[in-house]
């Protein structure tokens, strides 16, 4: 039974064992605690950092290509976070200053993208003109 503010959840990636990886997340203590074979890897936070950011170690991919080529077993995980419902009022029509300026401009509903429109671009051609002899920049008229 987990307390409330944890996690647990059996992982996708195996070990060469062949064994599924379990790993429980206690988020008040920023503890990972991931089983291991037979032993049970521990992930914790720095307790003297201040700012509350985490202090559990990001390398770079060719710092874990390294590790890898020297017998290192590695473990990879990737984490994420939900936005909270309350930035997702931030990205609100209405908070643009400039819509905000200018109501009358904008509609209330977008009903959509608009619809895609034919351009037609050409530049039409003169039989018999001559080229304009004007030196381009940095050129000298000879170089032309």
């Amino acid at each position: 039974m987990l307390r409330q503010g944890c996690m647990q959840w059996a992982m996708q990636g195996q070990t060469r064992m062949r064994t599924p990886l379990r790993a429980v997340i206690v988020c008040e203590d920023k503890i990972v605690r991931i089983s291991w074979g037979r032993e049970t890897l521990i992930f914790h936070d720095d307790e003297s950092n201040q700012e509350h950011e985490t202090r559990l170690k990001i390398i770079s991919c060719a710092k874990t290509q390294k590790y890898m080529l020297k017998g290192c077993q590695v473990l990879l995980e990737h984490v994420t976070t939900k936005e909270a419902e309350g930035k997702l009022e931030k990205k609100r029509l209405e908070n643009v200053p400039i819509v905000r300026d200018f109501p009358k401009v904008f509609p209330e509903d977008f009903p959509g993208l608009p619809p895609t429109r034919q351009v037609v671009f050409q530049i039409d051609l003169i039989s018999g003109a001559a080229s304009i002899a004007r030196a381009p920049y940095r050129l000298a008229p000879s170089e032309m």
